[in-house]
């Protein structure tokens, strides 16, 4: 894997979404995809980065998705909280077979399969070189995981938000599958993101990233290393921050 030489990252969380585990597939997990990000993680622990995981479910439910049908909107978050874990555990097992050393740290109590969620423990475990995994968002309904995944990188001290999309190698002032001209920009900030309703990811976790200045990179998880070189700070994707020239890998 090389990698232009920019400072290293010291702690940071990827968000990976529950269809970024699908590869190919039109629902669930696929194993070669699975491995492949289980590969780019451990590189980038193994590189000296303390590294977090928050997991989306979406290749198994989606809540609000599921609560259109006319399931209560709170047992169906419920339930997708469930799919995370699923991933988190196969995620979990993934990294375990090339040596990792994982814990899983769940919002949702489920001691025969990982561990409540205690922001010190999941602090300690990072300075100890293991590689966390977040699941059940914030244990919350009504709550989506990029909310979580903003909350645990905040809760964390992590550096960096890293929010891997599928298929989607940044931010654009318009929907590139719908817009063959949208731009895609390089650097924004949080503000500006939010005033033009740009999709990063939802209103309340842009915001809470706002408030804590923690800086948001996006990019395309299906790109060749896109995890491992967003784990270490290369340039990739488009960086969302307080300060955009500053807060970019490689930045002023």
């Amino acid at each position: 894997m090389e990698a232009e030489e920019l400072p290293r990252r010291r702690r940071a969380l990827v968000k990976l979404s529950g269809e970024a585990l699908m590869g190919d597939r039109a629902f669930g997990i696929d194993p070669r995809t699975l491995n492949d990000l289980a590969r780019q993680v451990c590189a980038a622990a193994a590189s000296g980065v303390e590294v977090a995981v928050s997991v989306g479910g979406g290749n198994f439910w989606r809540g609000a998705v599921v609560a259109e049908t006319g399931m209560d909107r709170a047992t169906a978050d419920y339930a997708g909280m469930l799919g995370t874990i699923m991933n988190a555990l196969a995620l979990q097992d993934a990294l375990e077979k090339q040596d990792a050393e994982v814990r899983t740290l769940s919002a949702l109590p489920i001691p025969q399969v990982a561990e409540p969620y205690i922001r010190r423990r999941a602090i300690r475990h990072l300075e100890k070189g293991r590689i966390v995994i977040f699941a059940a968002g914030t244990g919350n309904p009504f709550m989506t995981t990029d909310t979580a995944g903003a909350l645990r990188a905040i809760e964390t001290d992590c550096e960096v938000l890293l929010m891997a999309k599928n298929g989607v190698d940044g931010v654009y002032d318009a929907d590139p599958a719908k817009v063959p001209t949208a731009t895609r920009f390089e650097r924004l900030s949080h503000i500006e993101a939010i005033q033009k309703r740009l999709q990063v990811m939802d209103i309340t976790a842009l915001s809470m990233c706002m408030e804590h200045h923690l800086p948001i990179v996006v990019f395309d998880v299906a790109a060749p290393d896109a995890v491992f070189h967003a784990l270490r700070g290369d340039r990739i994707g488009t960086v969302v921050s307080t300060h955009p020239e500053a807060d970019a890998p490689g930045g002023a």
